[in-house]
């Protein structure tokens, strides 16, 4: 690697370590361009010479946070003896872990970040390629795509492979699924109802269970 691309790789770290130890000290609401320079030890400005934009950084950071999920997903994956079974057990890791940090997964898959995030997920990976050591063929298609929808889509296809299913309504169940997510990760960040996580990863899971039972007796022809 030409000395260049290792001084901004390492100016990358700094800014990221440093916004990493705002969102553990006073959470990811609090962080701002200016406290970020400060306790990396450069103005706030300087972020955007390596950085479009602040929600980049943000995402950035919290990739450091989602790393109990990308740790747990294979084991969760592992129970499942079917592909319908291993998408159910996909969410419900997801869910256990989104719930539990709402702001940091709104960062990751709901926020505007002003470009596609599959380049910033690349981008992110470039330079953190240690996240995918040990991780099987299976996971790393899942964590390329930061797109909700078509990444589980993806798995819920393999199921026909197992059995016939109908595709329109493969893509509507997935479709109610991240729809379920996306609501009760809302309903959890506006604190429009007094839930904790363990609950309303309960009472998403039936809910996804359910859409289940629309797939399995779904008519292929």
């Amino acid at each position: 690697m030409a000395r260049s691309q290792l001084q901004i790789k390492r100016m990358l770290q700094y800014f990221v370590d440093a916004t990493v130890e705002i969102i553990e000290e006073e959470g990811i609401e609090q962080v701002s361009a200016r406290k970020i320079g400060q306790k990396a030890g450069y103005t706030g400005s300087t972020i955007y010479n390596y950085f479009e934009e602040l929600s980049h950084l943000i995402f950035f950071a919290s990739m450091r946070f989602a790393t109990g999920y990308l740790q747990e997903l294979p084991d969760y994956l592992e129970r499942g003896q079917t592909y319908l079974e291993k998408y159910v057990l996909s969410w419900e890791c997801f869910c256990k872990h989104s719930f539990a940090q709402p702001q940091i997964y709104h960062a990751l898959f709901i926020a505007d970040l002003g470009k596609k995030p599959e380049d910033i997920l690349a981008h992110y990976f470039s330079i953190y390629s240690s996240d995918l050591i040990g991780l099987t063929e299976e996971i790393k298609p899942l964590l390329y795509n930061p797109d909700l929808t078509s990444r589980s889509l993806a798995l819920l296809k393999l199921a026909k492979k197992e059995r016939e299913l109908d595709d329109q309504t493969i893509a509507d169940v997935n479709e109610m699924t991240v729809l379920m997510w996306e609501g009760m990760l809302t309903t959890i960040l506006n604190k429009r109802r007094e839930m904790d996580p363990e609950e309303a990863v309960d009472k998403t899971m039936k809910h996804i269970r359910n859409a289940m039972i629309i797939l399995e007796n779904s008519d292929p022809r």
